[in-house]
């Protein structure tokens, strides 16, 4: 097995930055050695120097020195069949050519599915050889795709003046006991932060959103202007079409903005603190049961500091519009349902 050259603290220190440097050491080294003197090998005991690097201080003592090739590489232990070797390099014209046609026809594909591809048209190349290509064209950069939203345009986040002005809408999920994933459908008003809506199930389509928001109408009416983000529930046709059918405008915030939708995000920090976070749910009916009694709970006892530490009710009969617009839940039945609902978890 060949052995390796080292070369000690003298030179070597400074030849640690690139083979050139490496190598210039080494030369100088040299001239200042006596080749007959055994005790040159023995210096060498710390970096190693490749073997392109040996071949290139071989031919320099051959030169230099008028050195034979056997005592030349003898001196830096180097085989003489190494010193002769010659890399040769595979054509690789024609992985490159099908790499370039997959590439073009599949923009989508990653490196494993064109390299099964290529094994299935019969181009038995190994993996390593392919992946080395794949990368020396770049092929392995991500590919930024086009977005495939419009552009959405930057409102300001405007309190409205009067209830039923404008609807704020936003998913949140959480899971059961068991581990299975539940979907909530936060719905509250702009106007007084009053939540209109908590909707929780395993799936809330676009079909489901559409229904919820039908209900709402019914009891509560219609509002001007609805904002959500850009989830596919809400960007979905079926959504837009009703927005039409009703004469709603659907305000969408900027991807990535979650700011634009700050008074809903609000509603969901509270919601998850309160209720999500603070209970483990076994069943659905039973997160319902929570999320309906903490609602009324929101709406008739937690003071606002954005309404003047009012609650949402007080906020409306401040301004008169209680009668217009009714709340989520007026029977007062509700409240004792949460009091017994945190209590009974307390005791």
């Amino acid at each position: 097995m060949e052995k390796q050259v080292f070369g000690d603290g003298g030179f070597t220190a400074q030849a640690a930055s690139g083979n050139g440097k490496r190598v210039g050491a080494v030369q100088k080294d040299c001239c200042r050695a006596d080749f007959t003197d055994h005790s040159f090998k023995r210096r060498y005991r710390k970096k190693a120097l490749g073997p392109a690097e040996k071949r290139e201080l071989v031919g320099y003592a051959r030169e230099d020195f008028g050195m034979s090739l056997r005592q030349a590489c003898a001196i830096f232990c180097l085989s003489t069949s190494v010193f002769y070797y010659r890399a040769k390099r595979k054509d690789d014209t024609e992985v490159i050519e099908q790499l370039s046609k997959l590439a073009e026809l599949h923009r989508t594909w990653g490196f494993w599915m064109m390299y099964h591809r290529l094994r299935n048209l019969k181009y038995m190349w190994n993996h390593k050889r392919v992946y080395r290509i794949y990368t020396a064209m770049r092929l392995n950069l991500r590919n930024k795709r086009k977005k495939r939203l419009p552009a959405r345009i930057k409102a300001p986040l405007i309190c409205p003046i009067g209830p039923n002005i404008t609807w704020s809408l936003d998913f949140m999920h959480d899971t059961l006991a068991s581990g299975k994933t539940i979907r909530t459908l936060n719905v509250i008003d702009d106007f007084s932060r009053e939540a209109l809506s908590i909707t929780v199930d395993t799936s809330l389509p676009a079909q489901r959103v559409i229904r919820e928001l039908e209900k709402l109408l019914e009891w509560r009416g219609k509002p001007e202007k609805i904002r959500s983000d850009n989830g596919p529930e809400f960007i979905a046709e079926s959504v837009r079409s009703w927005c039409e059918k009703h004469n709603i405008q659907w305000e969408y915030i900027q991807p990535g903005k979650p700011t634009q939708n700050s008074l809903i995000e609000r509603f969901n920090r509270t919601f998850r603190q309160d209720v999500l976070d603070s209970y483990m749910f076994d069943s659905l009916p039973d997160i319902r049961k929570y999320a309906d009694a903490w609602a009324w709970m929101y709406n008739n006892e937690r003071p606002h500091s954005s309404l003047g530490q009012l609650t949402p009710t007080e906020f409306l009969l401040k301004y008169g519009k209680l009668s217009e617009f009714p709340t989520f839940q007026q029977d007062s039945n509700s409240n004792s349902d949460w009091n017994s609902l945190v209590l009974g978890v307390a005791s």
